[in-house]
């Protein structure tokens, strides 16, 4: 009995010191989280921020004037002029009224209850590139975010973000909404620089995503900080763990969006501006602004500017689209289309099809060639067949065949 009376003594004390280990994890841990969030304000030289809706995070930092990001020099953006942003439609206004912004959100669509859990803004002023970041530690946080971040905005009168128009934009508006809060963007005009970008560049380049102009354009390759598609699951999980040192490559990478983005504000208008003037080196370029001035309803200047594409080089795939818009800018304006239209039927190329079938209208409807066009239908319809081209095929054999019966009518009675 004795024996068994020791055996439980001994076990309800290593029961005991189980346990003991198990609070002082749990103590531990729950320290470290505490110690973690303590840690991060540190880093980024933040703190709490109180407003009338409550409390949440800022953090600011300055990247000083001397510094470069990639090719280009910080200092430089405060010497832009202030028409640069007019070539893509925007207000003419001095650079330090120029606010740049980005989210970090807790998804990816727009909608469904997502929401910004970090916005960064950024400015430019003498002393170099200011970057703020409105953080949401939990989610009741959000109110007082959006209100400080109202208030940042007051001062400036144009606002730049990347693909901000269709989605950081409207997601911030729906949230101020929810909140009862007047959305802060009614005051600034806004450019959406990917527009551009992608007027620019998508025809030289595979991908307009920010972080791959900033790799082809500025030379810059990132290090340190979080991939997109995580950034959603490292918030959640510093919602659960509260380890918010796992945020620091979001906050990384939400800063290197925003100073990337004043970058390629002080690249893309002036290179838009280049090759809508021909001055470009690249002729891909030169042919996206042709294509900005087509749909600008500026068709002479468009025309011009895709002939100097040409003389620049492009590559082949580019190349036939390229004689396929001037083709049709000829149409337009009377010029010679038709011998776009040969040029393209002449080799293998995605528009041959196409190209016969314009030079089919030519000949039936100008020239009155009947067998060429009968022809060039054929040969659209050996690449592409459709209803409209077996159509003109039979309207062109009647019209050659009753051609042909006018003709022997008339040797006839002459004969007579």
């Amino acid at each position: 009995m004795q024996g068994l009376q020791e055996r439980l003594a001994g076990l309800r004390q290593r029961v005991a010191r189980a346990a003991a280990d198990c609070d002082a994890r749990i103590a531990a841990r729950a320290e470290a989280a505490r110690a973690s969030f303590r840690r991060v304000e540190e880093w980024l030289g933040g703190g709490e921020v109180e407003t009338a809706s409550g409390r949440h995070f800022e953090t600011e930092k300055i990247y000083g004037h001397h510094r470069r990001h990639g090719s280009v020099e910080i200092g430089s953006l405060a010497g832009l002029p202030t028409d640069l942003l007019t070539p893509l439609a925007a207000a003419s206004a001095p650079p330090q009224q120029w606010i740049f912004l980005d989210t970090e959100t807790t998804g990816l669509a727009a909608g469904g209850g997502t929401r910004a859990f970090l916005v960064g803004v950024g400015r430019i002023t003498p002393e170099g590139f200011h970057v703020r970041q409105f953080f949401m530690r939990e989610g009741r946080e959000e109110a007082s975010l959006l209100e400080a971040l109202a208030r940042h905005l007051q001062p400036f009168r144009v606002l730049i973000t990347y693909n901000g128009r269709a989605y950081d934009q409207p997601l911030l508006e729906a949230r101020y909404r929810f909140h009862g809060m007047p959305p802060p963007f009614a005051a600034l005009d806004h450019l959406d620089l990917l527009h551009g970008a992608r007027r620019l560049w998508k025809l030289r380049f595979a991908s307009c995503r920010l972080v791959d102009l900033e790799r082809a354009i500025l030379g810059v390759e990132r290090s340190g900080d979080a991939p997109g598609a995580l950034i959603p699951y490292l918030y959640f999980e510093y919602l659960r763990t509260r380890e918010a040192a796992r945020l620091l490559p979001v906050f990384q990478h939400n800063a290197t969006d925003i100073v990337t983005l004043a970058c390629l504000t002080a690249i893309v208008p002036q290179a838009f501006g280049d090759a809508a003037g021909g001055r470009s080196r690249h002729g891909a370029e030169m042919a996206g602004a042709a294509r900005w001035l087509r749909e600008a309803g500026q068709w002479e200047q468009a025309l011009g500017l895709f002939r100097r594409a040409l003389e620049a080089g492009l590559p082949d795939d580019l190349l036939f689209r390229t004689l396929w818009d001037i083709g049709m800018l000829e149409r337009k304006l009377g010029g010679d289309a038709a011998a776009i239209w040969s040029d393209l039927a002449a080799s293998r190329n995605p528009f041959r099809g196409r190209a016969l079938e314009e030079l089919a209208k030519y000949y039936e409807h100008e020239a009155k060639d009947y067998a060429a066009a009968l022809e060039r239908t054929r040969q659209a319809r050996a690449i592409e067949d459709s209803d409209e081209l077996r159509k003109r095929e039979e309207r062109l054999r009647r019209r050659i065949a009753g051609a042909s019966h006018s003709r022997r009518g008339r040797r006839s009675s002459t004969l007579g």
